[in-house]
């Protein structure tokens, strides 16, 4: 059993909170996910790390509530235990394996959109506890539905705050922001890591490419299972075939096929959508074996 330290509404159908589970901190990495289960019977819910405490012991999650399990899990207090917190799991971010002299030489932006803001920062944490600044782009609907702000401000080199209704800061998206920060400020970047809903990383990517900017995003959202062996987050990454969360979840935006992703995703939501996917993509449908029923 897991114990809940902390429970916490950020914003709108949008909770955190802390979780007592000490060997999945010792060995977390920033990039990296958990899978989560309220009891026995309870769904297996995948959730990116968005912070942890070594000598504490504690894991940070953050999520949004979008069906039955996640409505449910938003109503655990601090005092209640989770019945599984497994982890970590997935392949840490590619800035831990990278030399810290390299990467103080390297411009970093981050683009966070809505709930992706979460697995941004603790990127952008473990940068500023080495030496490195990075400038973070934040965006959220509105006012209300933005989150971590005042943390993510005390890590990033720069923050820039948008929004879609212009009810905070400024309005616009992230790549509007992006795109002003290098055509009329004169900002130059050698890579951008993108974290958010699949449409807006899709338009992200369009944007580096344009500009010449490498980019890595998180496949996060469309996982499911979260062990490769249900097939929900199989997606074409230039001429292979990837899983989210057993290969990623992060990889090279500009090979990522955004439409299928989303196409696959909308389908898999059926019964009927599943069998359609299973026959088309044969034993490439699943992750983890390649062939399970």
């Amino acid at each position: 059993m897991y114990k809940i330290l902390k429970s916490e509404k950020l914003a709108d159908k949008i909770y955190l909170m802390e979780v007592e589970a000490p060997r999945v901190a010792k060995h977390c990495q920033p990039g990296q996910f958990i899978i989560v289960k309220m009891d026995e019977k309870g769904e297996r819910i995948p959730l990116t790390i968005c912070d942890y405490d070594r000598e504490k012991g504690t894991v940070t999650i953050v999520f949004q509530t979008v069906g039955v399990s996640t409505t449910k899990m938003a109503e655990l207090k601090a005092g209640d235990y989770f019945s599984d917190f497994v982890g970590p799991l997935g392949c840490a971010s590619e800035l831990i394996e990278t030399d810290i002299e390299e990467l103080k030489k390297k411009k970093i932006v981050f683009i966070a959109g809505g709930v992706g803001t979460a697995p941004v920062y603790p990127q952008v944490k473990w940068l500023h506890e080495h030496g490195v600044d990075a400038d973070v782009i934040v965006g959220a609907k509105t006012k209300d539905m933005l989150i971590l702000e005042k943390q993510m401000e005390a890590v990033a080199g720069n923050l820039y705050v948008t929004t879609d209704d212009g009810s905070y800061v400024r309005k616009g998206m992230g790549t509007d922001v992006l795109k002003d920060l290098v055509n009329n400020q004169g900002k130059t970047y050698d890579l951008c890591i993108a974290i958010g809903p699949l449409i807006m990383m899709k338009f992200v990517c369009l944007l580096t490419k344009e500009l010449g900017i490498p980019t890595v995003v998180s496949m996060n959202p469309i996982m499911v299972d979260g062990t490769g062996m249900c097939g929900a987050c199989r997606l074409q990454v230039g001429d292979e075939i990837k899983f989210a969360c057993v290969d990623g979840p992060e990889f090279d935006g500009h090979k990522v096929d955004f439409d299928q992703a989303m196409k696959r995703q909308q389908m898999y939501k059926t019964e009927e959508g599943r069998a359609m996917l299973k026959l088309q993509e044969g034993d490439t449908h699943h992750g983890g074996c390649g062939n399970c029923n």
